[in-house]
């Protein structure tokens, strides 16, 4: 039996709220250097794969997300292609105490953006005449963790 008293409601906490209230392309480019030479090739090119988050508040519990993707296929024969896409959202979070926010905004953010990207990067490279790039999911607490330790001890 739940107690609705002043203390009960105080330890119980607050439900996590996170809307979307907008998600765009912020920025995006492809670079073929090596046109049309580079589209004559056969075979799979290496992929190299770099992905990172970043968040800012707007103001009154409205936050912009980032999650930036950058791939770049190569051969032997050099650099194929360079997608860089940066694609953003709005997002209204509420019931998050300040010390919890950060893996919010870059973990569960990011998850909810990343269908939406990896639309964008397929379209991208399967336009600039290469087979679509079809990124495998990505493990964004791992990446969050992984950001973390690297950041040296005291800074935020």
């Amino acid at each position: 039996m739940t107690e609705n008293t002043p203390e009960a409601q105080t330890n119980n906490p607050m439900p996590l709220t996170l809307n979307v209230l907008a998600q765009y392309v912020k920025d995006s480019s492809f670079e073929n250097p090596n046109a049309p030479e580079s589209l004559r090739l056969e075979g799979q090119p290496e992929i190299e794969l770099n992905v990172d988050m970043q968040a800012r508040s707007q103001g009154d519990k409205v936050y912009e997300v980032e999650l930036r993707i950058n791939a770049t296929g190569k051969r032997d024969e050099g650099v194929l292609f360079v997608v860089e896409v940066v694609y953003a959202g709005l997002f209204l979070v509420d019931g998050v105490g300040e010390s919890d926010i950060e893996p919010v905004l870059l973990v569960e953010c990011p998850r909810l953006l990343f269908p939406f990207a990896r639309r964008v990067v397929s379209d991208m490279t399967r336009d600039g005449g290469f087979p679509p790039l079809m990124l495998e999911p990505i493990d964004f607490l791992g990446l969050y963790i992984a950001q973390r330790s690297q950041q040296p001890a005291g800074e935020a």
